[in-house]
């Protein structure tokens, strides 16, 4: 008889999120735990065996599907987990092994976490009903996952789906990867933050300075939607042009894949409807015209869960 659950881990840079999830994509039971990245790979791993732990005493004696495990950083296909960003002293873990050293009775699996959510996507959320999509996560930074008959593609090295450092402008801004032009550097939290900062000099009325108090330091994207939300002109219009921009990336994808969907997660993406209105009018004006007729952008379902989901549905 098929598990009826597995456990799924969600390894953040700062928390390492951990649940019990139902095959049908109900979390049952889930804890959070600091991640202690800066303490070396050890310390994090000793962080996810609590959790772990702790999970399996609210299973109630059954044995679960397996450990899945949504990381940061690359990954291959023996659950190494590579360079990690906000991780101290960690090159190449691993983790896979690790873990299974620990937990020996179960299957153990590791995939890159924007993999994670884009498989959460396709088994319990807005993708279930699309064998092929693209799936984004646009918040701190750009990431992604590329569905193909409703698996993950991972690529030779488990590098597949970097969306985020697509060149949109080979004589643009410096990207935190050394590329220039990357979507990321121009619609990354950073980036959007600074360009926003800068606009608002001249258009001080805006709302997004009373959000802030007038310090733009403190500027972050959710200022930004939350004053698009409430109809300020120049947070829209930050959006919008932002959402323009992505839009010129994922049509690059989509016409290299031949994708007609794409769902898109993350803090920015929940902005307003539109902001995804903003992105499929990008993506539709620059993919090749047999493609246009059927694109579709849609927000994600699964929000902060989708780790936890995603990890999970390595293993059910």
């Amino acid at each position: 008889m098929k598990p009826k659950f597995a456990i799924g881990v969600d390894l953040g840079a700062t928390t390492v999120k951990t649940g019990l999830v139902s095959s049908s994509g109900k979390i049952l039971y889930q804890n959070k735990l600091p991640t202690n990245g800066h303490l070396g790979p050890s310390a994090v791993i000793q962080q996810i065996e609590l959790s772990v732990r702790d999970a399996m005493v609210h299973a109630d004696g059954k044995k679960p599907a397996g450990i899945g495990i949504g990381a940061p950083g690359v990954v291959d296909d023996e659950g190494v987990v590579k360079w990690p960003p906000n991780m101290k002293r960690w090159n190449e873990v691993p983790l896979a092994r690790e873990v299974k050293k620990i937990f020996r009775r179960y299957q153990i699996k590791v995939e890159n976490d924007a993999n994670a959510a884009a498989i959460a996507e396709s088994k319990f959320g807005a993708g279930r009903k699309f064998p092929d999509f693209l799936f984004v996560i646009w918040g701190t930074g750009v990431g992604g996952g590329i569905i193909l008959d409703h698996k993950i593609y991972r690529g030779p090295s488990g590098g597949a789906g970097e969306i985020g450092h697509i060149s949109i402008n080979y004589e643009g801004p410096k990207c935190n990867c050394g590329n220039y032009g990357c979507v990321e550097s121009y619609v990354g939290q950073r980036y959007l933050s600074q360009r926003t900062a800068e606009r608002l000099k001249d258009q001080p009325e805006s709302m997004i300075a009373q959000l802030v108090g007038g310090d733009f330091t403190k500027l972050e994207p959710m200022y930004i939607a939350q004053a698009a939300q409430q109809g300020d002109r120049l947070a829209r219009e930050m959006l919008a042009e932002a959402a323009t921009l992505l839009g010129v990336a994922l049509a690059g994808v989509m016409n290299t894949m031949d994708l007609r969907v794409s769902i898109i997660g993350g803090g920015i993406s929940a902005a307003g409807g539109f902001v995804l209105q903003a992105v499929e009018e990008s993506v539709r004006s620059r993919v090749l015209t047999p493609l246009r007729r059927d694109i579709k952008v849609l927000q994600a379902q699964l929000g902060n869960n989708a780790g936890i989901l995603g990890a999970a549905g390595l293993v059910l």
